[in-house]
């Protein structure tokens, strides 16, 4: 096990790249689980989003997944799983638009081209709620129960950014530099975490 373990360090520091363990806290100290991690590099102009459009779909009167994580200019589609229609918007600064009513697909996909977060809602089921974050990386991920991310990042010098959906002002992010090495990494975040509430849906609506 040790000599395994000793192969993939080795490994890693002579192709420069590492698997950044990095585990995110509360303001409590407990584990934050559904935060929002990315690395950015000095230079993030670089960064080019895969061709094939992101999804967030509307299923059973929900956003899923309820936090999509994509890079700068990347196209996301909006398909409607369910029988009955929906009219998705949304008011943020990173990006204002509108799909009116609709079944299935909308014709194309949008380009979210502004880094933030953009907060989704639907008009017809107010308690639908959703989160697009674009984010100058493509080097993310969502912590899992354990508050635990492990992000693939060439060895240096990096900007660890953080979100959640509970902070009081969504549209802050939390930040600071990191070394990628070989030790673990924890951030506490500063911002109080709000309990999150998940709206019960009525089955038996007709709309």
């Amino acid at each position: 096990m040790i000599k395994s373990l000793l192969c993939v360090f080795l490994l890693s520091v002579s192709t420069g790249v590492f698997a950044a363990n990095i585990t995110i806290k509360n303001a409590n100290n407990d584990p934050l689980p559904n935060a929002v991690v990315w690395l950015t590099a000095g230079d993030s102009s670089s960064v080019i989003p895969p061709e094939a459009p992101y999804a967030m779909t509307q299923q059973n009167r929900e956003f899923k997944p309820r936090i999509l994580v994509v890079p700068q200019n990347a196209k996301v589609e909006f398909p409607n799983a369910d029988s009955i229609m929906h009219h998705v918007y949304s008011f943020s600064k990173a990006k204002t638009f509108e799909l009116k009513l609709y079944k299935e697909h909308p014709k194309a996909p949008i380009t979210f081209d502004q880094t933030g977060v953009v907060e989704l809602g639907c008009n017809i089921h107010d308690w639908m709620l959703g989160y697009i974050v674009v984010v100058d990386s493509t080097i993310f991920a969502i912590t899992d129960e354990n508050g635990h991310v492990d992000l693939n990042a060439n060895v240096g010098e990096y900007t660890l950014s953080v979100w959640h959906s509970g902070f009081s002002d969504i549209s802050k992010v939390e930040s600071q530099t990191i070394t990628v090495a070989t030790n673990p990494i924890t951030y506490k975040v500063k911002q109080e975490i709000a309990e999150q509430i998940d709206f019960a849906t009525d089955e038996f609506d007709d709309y």
